[in-house]
């Protein structure tokens, strides 16, 4: 079962550099995400969303909606009509199946950040804490909502404060 975690940054810079450290999280292989969203709102107000697994599944369907059309054509005797519309099929079903975080749910926290806002959207497969958290620490932010059980949304929005109450304890030196 995966977990849902939502966190909101006042500024975009925040929420796609912690966007971009899920990137290299995975590919260190201590993150194994089913989906990750970045919603943004610009001066204009306006939200604009930036899915990582948007267009993955369109194309694996499309590959599956191929091979299962080939072979009914080897069964028909025409692979190649049945394998193209297995492809097209596949990748319209692929496009219009949701298989991630729910993209109302993306818009509607979008739409509730102030402006220059971001958002940071995971569906957690598996995670090591001790190794993602301090990444993520880094760029603060605020819990906006998980699937997590209490105790490990608390440590979440705890270490996430730690990071806002260190760096706001060294602008206050800086100003003395």
């Amino acid at each position: 079962m995966s977990d849902l975690i939502a966190i909101t940054y006042a500024d975009e810079a925040s929420g796609r550099g912690a966007f971009e450290e899920l990137g290299r999280l995975q590919k260190m292989e201590v993150l194994t995400l089913e989906d990750a969203a970045l919603a943004t709102k610009d001066q204009k107000g306006k939200v604009k969303v930036k899915q990582t697994l948007e267009n993955a599944h369109s194309g694996s369907a499309a590959i599956w909606g191929g091979f299962w059309g080939l072979l009914i054509g080897l069964l028909f005797l025409a692979p190649i009509f049945w394998g193209l519309f297995g492809a097209l099929m596949g990748g319209i079903l692929g496009k219009t199946t949701d298989l991630g975080i729910d993209n109302k749910f993306i818009k509607e926290v979008g739409e509730s950040l102030d402006i220059g806002g971001s958002a940071l959207f995971m569906l957690v497969a598996k995670a090591t804490p001790d190794k993602v958290i301090p990444e993520l620490q880094k760029f603060g932010g605020t819990v906006y909502q998980t699937s997590l059980s209490n105790e490990d949304e608390a440590n979440l929005k705890k270490a996430l404060e730690h990071d806002q109450v260190s760096a706001s304890a060294d602008e206050m030196l800086e100003l003395e």
